[in-house]
């Protein structure tokens, strides 16, 4: 339910962030009103959808605890495209694959920028990796190395061992735990982050107990948590202030602080022991040489920008593999026909080998069905991060004037009745036969973002997901623990830059092979 009153946004604040008091609370919306007086510029968009907005916070306050269910209801109500005033943030909302095309297509270079996300400059030494870096040759620069050098088809393919040993060491993990029951989240979270370690920094913290000591899940959760890009600080940029009001900012030091201390470690482990072939160098490795050695467009790189791309990659990478498999094994074991149906496809392809190769993945076009459902229904970053116009741009007729920001509801849209049928069932068939896919060409389905913005790392995190799922599926036959009903899961979302279940799936993993 939407907050419609002062009030209720300032319950709504504190309940949110850390908590203010009752004056704190009347002195920043006094601020508020002063600073906002003055920092009006410009004619408002006033010719798009919009809903009623408030004095100073305009629609902030229906932004709610999980804006991406917040502002699908809206769109239900004021269309695909609506106006939102957030603040001092004249923002765009789209939520369909027609108009998701004519933004990330037709207008793609107009709209390739970021805004400055307050938490993002902190977390990101300042805005230079990927994903947050404005539009600009040092953007341009640092993509260009990830596609080229860090994520290319042929170096991605060069990690299969690790795969097939960190998916080896995931069945392991998950048979130790029978007849008893298995946490499979903790379990896939820990499948996740080893792959991603060992490929990115030539070495896996699972192995004793480092991934607790370092205290990883908890860095990652607070991370997805303040990247969530609906900080209430971000739409009033004149009011810095306010992030120290809402514990924000101690937040985002204490965050940044544990990973710069990580990458430290991380970094003087790689200076002191080179690795001399290329079959032997990780991601990290690869990034040093281009700092050691320069590129083609002699652009140098600082360790604070290596250390920002390492960030990237650790957390992004992490998250989208762990996501993905957690929310595919809970609707699986929510849907029984179809995990039995794909179960059968990797049994027939495979036979009586225990173990699934690469090599196998390209006949399991049923649990590739499945994938693409998983990312159709749950997206990882349900909120595609936001971008930015740098021109006046026309969209569906309207005019829209630069420094506008741009949200795309990638969740909304996998769920658009217009594209699909039946759009809020699980039903992987709806993609056989189809050729839709989610690399950014086909607009109903871009879990992944789409145009010069779309994730660099998509065959990478395919790669992990594909051949973790296949061998969960033809190793283990699965069930709920004992009086646990299907209905009775918990599907609540935590909503930030990349959005997981509230809960841990709990389950019991009856190993097929002796």
């Amino acid at each position: 339910m939407f907050m419609k009153t002062p009030m209720a946004f300032l319950q709504w604040l504190k309940e949110s962030f850390q908590p203010i008091s009752l004056f704190a609370s009347i002195f920043l919306v006094v601020l508020l009103r002063f600073f906002l007086k003055k920092s009006r510029k410009g004619k408002p968009i006033n010719l798009l959808p919009s809903p009623p907005k408030l004095p100073i916070i305009g629609n902030l306050h229906q932004l709610g605890n999980s804006p991406h269910l917040s502002l699908h209801r809206l769109a239900e109500k004021f269309g695909p495209i609506m106006f939102l005033q957030l603040g001092e943030i004249p923002t765009v909302v789209i939520s369909s694959a027609r108009l998701a095309r004519e933004a990330l297509k037709t207008h793609d270079l107009a709209l390739s920028s970021r805004p400055r996300i307050f938490s993002a400059q902190h977390l990101f030494y300042d805005c230079t990796d990927v994903a947050f870096s404005p539009y600009g040759a040092y953007w341009r620069h640092i993509r260009k190395i990830c596609i080229l050098e860090l994520l290319s088809a042929k170096r991605v393919q060069s990690f299969s061992s690790v795969r097939e040993e960190e998916v080896a060491r995931l069945i392991r993990r998950v048979a130790e735990s029978y007849p008893g029951t298995t946490n499979l989240s903790k379990m896939l979270g820990l499948y996740a982050n080893d792959v991603l370690c060992r490929v990115a920094f030539g070495r896996d913290f699972s192995g004793g107990g480092e991934y607790d000591r370092h205290g990883f899940q908890k860095m990652l959760e607070e991370y997805q948590i303040l990247l969530g890009g609906f900080s209430v600080g971000d739409f009033f940029p004149s009011m810095e202030f306010i992030h120290t009001l809402t514990g924000m900012k101690s937040r985002l030091q204490s965050t940044f602080r544990r990973f710069d201390q990580l990458f430290d470690q991380l970094l003087a482990e790689h200076e002191k022991g080179k690795r001399e072939t290329e079959e032997q160098k990780d991601l990290v490795d690869v990034l040093l040489d281009i700092q050691k050695n320069g590129s083609d467009d002699q652009m140098c790189l600082t360790m604070d920008n290596i250390k920002a791309v390492i960030l990237d990659m650790f957390a992004a990478g992490t998250d989208t593999t762990f996501i993905t498999l957690d929310w595919g094994l809970t609707e699986l074991i929510m849907n029984p026909k179809v995990m039995e149906k794909a179960q059968a496809e990797v049994r027939s392809i495979i036979g009586e080998r225990r173990v699934v190769s690469e090599s196998d993945l390209p006949q399991l076009h049923y649990m590739k069905a499945i994938i693409k459902e998983i990312f159709r229904l749950h997206p990882p970053a349900p909120v595609l991060v936001p971008r930015e116009s740098m021109e006046d741009v026309d969209i569906d007729g309207y005019k829209i004037p630069a420094k506008t920001r741009f949200f795309v509801n990638a969740w909304a849209i996998g769920r658009d009745p217009e594209s699909w049928e039946n759009p809020d069932r699980f039903e992987p068939e709806r993609f056989m036969g189809s050729s839709i896919d989610f690399k950014g060409q086909h607009f109903e389905l871009i879990p992944f973002g789409a145009g010069r913005r779309i994730c660099p790392a998509i065959t990478f995190g395919t790669a992990s997901v594909e051949l973790a799922l296949a061998q969960l599926l033809h190793s283990f036959d699965w069930e709920l623990p004992p009086g646990i009903r299907a209905k009775d899961l918990d599907m609540a979302e935590v909503f930030g830059i990349t959005m997981h279940r509230t809960e841990n799936l709990l389950v019991i993993a009856r190993p097929r092979f002796p």
